[in-house]
């Protein structure tokens, strides 16, 4: 079992930056990439980025060159850095870790970005 607790969410206007954090516990030596995904009301959840357990990165094409995904191992914890943030941006935010054959999900954090 792994619980993940995200935070950092909130309302910010157009061109501004956020950070969220997601917070790892329980069996997180079986995780093999974290990530972060959205979704906006009407559409369907989308990955934002995504951080393996080696370090390596991928991101929407939407977010690169805005967006930052990083990892703290030693506080379990993995971060999303938004910059240049989007009235497009604004959705539910959930953190994900992929153990293999089971995702574990976040409880979600709402970002609005405001025009």
């Amino acid at each position: 079992q792994v619980q993940l607790v995200e935070s950092g969410g909130g309302l910010v206007q157009a061109g501004g930056s956020l950070r969220l954090s997601c917070a790892a516990s329980g069996s997180i030596f079986s995780i093999n990439a974290m990530g972060w995904y959205r979704q906006a009301p009407g559409k369907q959840r989308e990955l934002v980025a995504a951080i393996t357990s080696g370090g390596s990165t991928n991101y929407a094409d939407s977010v690169k060159g805005r967006f930052t995904i990083s990892r703290d191992n030693a506080k379990n914890t993995v971060y999303l850095q938004m910059n240049s943030l989007k009235p497009e941006d604004t959705a539910v935010y959930y953190c994900n870790a992929d153990v293999g054959l089971v995702d574990y999900w976040g409880q979600g954090t709402q970002v609005t970005v405001s025009s």
